[in-house]
């Protein structure tokens, strides 16, 4: 029996994927948990729809993506931290500190784990951090770390 499978199923293929299986294992296991549907016109044009659906939604995030990046470069985020002998920061500016900001501010939403730059920004300075905001789409925010005493 041929059918579409809706979720990935291990041994047999992934979501969206057309198998052939045998008729017990569909009928007893595949359909009775709607792990599958079987193949006919509809259920291939219902396939065919949503794969459409997901393409433009995938352009969607991309185009969204590329604007954010020209947002971004237009953004300074300036912390003002406690410094010791020779500019040394007590501490550092996480980035979820840098997240928090972005938020409040610039009601920009940016998951911290999409930062590429992950290293500490524990000294006084500028530093240019790199996002990447989609799938090869990369932007760059500049975080300002100045002291007070």
């Amino acid at each position: 029996m041929e059918v579409i499978l809706l979720a990935d199923v291990k041994n047999v293929g992934k979501k969206n994927q057309t198998v052939t299986v045998s008729d017990g294992f569909a009928n007893n296991f595949l359909l009775k948990k709607k792990l599958a549907v079987p193949v006919s016109k509809k259920s291939v044009e219902i396939l065919e729809e949503q794969q459409e659906n997901a393409r433009q939604e995938e352009l969607r995030k991309k185009e969204e993506a590329i604007k954010l990046v020209d947002t971004l470069k237009g953004i300074t985020l300036e912390f003002s931290t406690k410094v010791g002998k020779d500019s040394k920061l007590f501490g550092s500016i996480s980035l979820k500190q840098v997240e928090d900001e972005l938020k409040n501010k610039h009601n920009i939403v940016i998951d911290k784990r999409k930062f590429i730059d992950k290293g500490p920004l524990d000294t006084l300075g500028i530093y240019n951090l790199r996002i990447e905001l989609y799938k090869g789409v990369i932007g760059e925010i500049k975080v300002h770390i100045v002291g007070k005493e």
